[in-house]
């Protein structure tokens, strides 16, 4: 072939992108100059001989000018194509360094894994999903905050987690969020209360009027409840954690509504006893949630995984 047949013009416009032959091109091309043979090169790299001379040919007729005369005797360079080769050199040199930097931010990044979770998914849920993910990732140092779904909410706008988990009806602005499991209140009280003893269902009026222990306004089992009761629960004490309320519930202060996830044991045992309700929507979805368009990485996606399975 003749370096008239080789040489097509040179494209000026465009991206850079379209002028400046791929890294495996220019690895190519500086394997080639490194061993004296196409033949070799393409073994190093681990492709067929066609391939890397279809590669060459291509990378001539993007540049415009011929890099490589092939004979009998092996691939030697052109004149061209020893100056190509230098800038090759270093353009691959950078990308070696951009591979090191982004290696770095990614170890950086995947040593720690920052959670914010609302309360009842802190205490029930996520222990069981830190556990194995301890197991995927043993060196990754994990920090939880808890608190509720307004908190996490912030925590996560302000850059201060990586991932939340939320229990509310819906989902904060500003996060994009995934559904992961599913949960019911339901409500709650010690032996002794005289709820214990009915045997008609409660209905929403009756609760609405009695003062029940809760938790407090911006909590994802609070928003629940109001919005079942039309705003319209009332408060006998609000309490900022699942674990007060539910001590509460079992001293005989009075009748609590939490998740089911949250009761189980104190049910087994006969410390609270379950009372039903009718006309009442209780039911709620466990989300995970992120920043909006920044979708879990590394060990978040790991967690994020973990919960589904």
């Amino acid at each position: 072939m003749s370096n008239a047949d080789e040489q097509a013009g040179p494209t000026v416009s465009g991206s850079l992108a379209h002028r400046v032959p791929d890294l495996g091109a220019l690895e190519l091309l500086l394997a080639v100059a490194r061993l004296g043979s196409l033949g070799g090169a393409a073994r190093e790299l681990g492709i067929t001989q066609p391939a890397a001379s279809s590669r060459i040919r291509s990378m001539e007729r993007q540049l415009g000018v011929a890099l490589v005369d092939r004979s009998p005797r092996g691939s030697r360079l052109t004149d061209a194509g020893a100056l190509v080769t230098d800038w090759a050199r270093r353009i691959v040199e950078a990308a070696e360094a951009f591979d090191v930097g982004a290696q770095a931010l990614r170890v950086r990044r995947d040593s720690r894994l920052r959670v914010a979770a609302s309360m009842t998914i802190a205490e029930y849920l996520l222990p069981g999903w830190l556990l194995a993910l301890r197991a995927q990732r043993p060196d990754t140092a994990v920090s939880l905050h808890a608190g509720n779904s307004t908190v996490v909410a912030e925590r996560l706008l302000s850059d201060e987690a990586d991932l939340g988990f939320v229990e509310g009806l819906s989902v904060p602005a500003g996060l994009d969020s995934a559904v992961i499991a599913h949960d019911r209140l339901i409500v709650v009280t010690a032996p002794g209360h005289a709820w214990a003893r009915r045997r008609r269902s409660l209905a929403a009026e009756e609760l609405a009027s009695t003062p029940l222990i809760l938790r407090e306004k911006g909590s994802g089992t609070r928003q629940v409840l109001d919005a079942a009761l039309g705003g319209l629960a009332r408060p006998l004490i609000e309490l900022s954690s699942t674990t007060a309320v539910k001590a509460a519930a079992v001293s005989g202060a009075g009748p609590a509504v939490l998740s089911e996830l949250a009761v189980g044991e104190e049910l087994a045992m006969r410390r609270l006893v379950p009372v039903p309700v009718d006309g009442v929507a209780l039911a709620r979805d466990l989300r995970a949630v992120w920043p909006t368009g920044h979708r879990p990485t590394g060990p978040a996606r790991d967690l994020l995984s973990l919960t589904r399975g």
